[in-house]
């Protein structure tokens, strides 16, 4: 497997991805009544805005099996989302009135995302990420290699600090995240935060 910078052909892979590890690090097919919103949510922004910043695995077939995707600047991207990206999917996804499932919960989320609406990129951290790699992708240090590829990519922006927010329910990613050396934030409940300084 080599990892190689994201390429628009990748689009539907990187979605794939995203939702085979999006229930808590596991396959989310069938968690919503659309499977698509996870990547609307947490991948395709991030493809479509920053390409540049977005890194794949390729398997020996050619298949993408992981990526690393970011921004290097939370605020202005939170803020795109809002202005942007998200109006065009209101009518697929009308916002909810109430919560009563896990799509509601996203949906609502996605509503709710701009600039601040998140405390990490004020603290100096002002990239966020995020990873994901399918079960035949991980254990042999592609997570580590891909964090890197984008961390110094940041670097070269001269991007002070990073972010990322994980389930904490995912104990593996959390497992992994400190032992990359990341900090643990206070966090709300359910979303374990963590930060690493680039400067």
């Amino acid at each position: 497997m080599r990892i190689r910078p994201y390429r628009p052909g990748d689009r539907d892979a990187v979605a794939e991805v995203c939702l085979r590890t999006a229930d808590h690090g596991s396959d989310a097919t069938g968690v919503f009544e659309d499977d698509d919103l996870w990547a609307l949510v947490f991948a395709l922004p991030y493809v479509t805005r920053h390409p540049d910043l977005a890194f794949v695995v390729e398997a020996l077939d050619g298949r993408v099996v992981g990526y690393v995707i970011g921004t290097d600047d939370t605020d202005s991207f939170e803020d795109w989302f809002r202005d942007e990206w998200w109006p065009r999917f209101a009518e697929r996804f009308p916002q909810p009135e109430s919560e009563r499932t896990r799509q509601d919960g996203t949906v609502t989320y996605a509503y709710g995302r701009r600039a601040g609406a998140e405390p990490y990129a004020g603290l100096g951290y002002p990239a966020h990420l995020h990873i994901d790699l399918l079960p035949e992708a991980q254990g042999q240090g592609l997570g580590r290699a891909l964090i890197d590829t984008l961390v110094a990519a940041l670097r070269s922006r001269r991007v002070p600090g990073l972010h990322l927010a994980a389930s904490d329910r995912n104990t593996g990613a959390l497992a992994f995240y400190d032992r990359l050396g990341f900090t643990r934030l206070e966090s709300h409940p359910g979303v374990q935060a963590f930060a690493m300084p680039l400067a």
